[in-house]
C-alpha cells in the first residue's frame, strides 16, 4: 500500500504602509474614524461588503487566478475603534475555489491612525494553506512567491482606494457635517 505524502504547507505575506496627507479640515478626522461602517466601505468594495452587526463585517474579496483556478476568499472583520485609529482584522476566512482545503487562514491586521496632517496606516495580509491537490506539480517556493505577489497587489489595491475614496468621501462627509 502506497503511503500517501503529507500535504505541503505554503505561507505568504504582504504589508503595506501608508501616509496620506490631508490638507483640509484634518482636525476632523479621528471623528470621521469613529463612522465604522462609511469607512470600512470607503477603504474597500461596498458592494462586496455586508455589515453583520456592529464592528464586524463580510467582505468578499475580489476572486483572482492562481494558475488558472479561481480562488473567492470571503473574509470576515472585526473593526474596533481607540484613540485617532480604527483597527481591522479578519476573525474568520474561508476559501472557495481550490478544491477541498479545509485549512485555510488569512491575517489581516490593518491600523488607519489620524495624525495632525493627515491619516497614517499599515496592513498585514497573509495566508497559510495546505497546497492544492490541483497544484501539486507547482513548486511549493513558486507557488509562494505567486501567492506573495497577489497580496502585495491586494494590498495595493487598497492603499490606491484609500488614498482616492477614502479622502472624497471624507470630504463628503465634511460636507454633511
Amino acid at each position: 500500500m502506497a503511503r500517501q505524502s503529507p500535504l505541503m504547507t505554503l505561507a505568504f505575506a504582504a504589508r503595506q504602509k501608508l501616509d496620506l496627507p490631508v490638507t483640509s479640515k484634518a482636525e476632523l478626522l479621528p471623528e470621521y474614524l469613529l463612522q465604522q461602517e462609511r469607512v470600512v466601505g470607503a477603504m474597500l468594495d461596498a458592494e462586496k461588503l455586508t455589515l453583520l452587526a456592529p464592528g464586524s463585517f463580510r467582505y468578499n474579496v475580489t476572486s483572482f487566478k492562481v494558475f488558472q483556478l479561481e480562488v473567492n476568499p470571503v473574509v470576515s472583520i472585526g473593526v474596533v475603534n481607540s484613540d485617532r485609529k480604527i483597527r481591522m482584522h479578519a476573525t474568520d476566512s474561508e476559501l472557495d475555489g481550490l478544491g477541498l482545503v479545509d485549512d485555510f487562514e488569512l491575517t489581516l491586521d490593518a491600523t488607519l491612525e489620524a495624525t495632525s496632517t493627515g491619516l497614517e496606516g499599515e496592513a498585514l495580509l497573509g495566508v497559510t494553506v495546505s497546497q492544492p491537490p490541483l497544484l501539486k506539480l507547482i513548486p511549493q517556493k513558486v507557488l509562494e512567491s505567486t501567492g506573495q505577489s497577489i497580496l502585495s497587489g491586494i494590498l495595493l489595491g487598497i492603499k490606491t482606494r484609500v488614498s482616492k475614496q477614502l479622502i472624497a468621501d471624507f470630504t463628503k462627509w465634511c460636507d454633511e457635517e
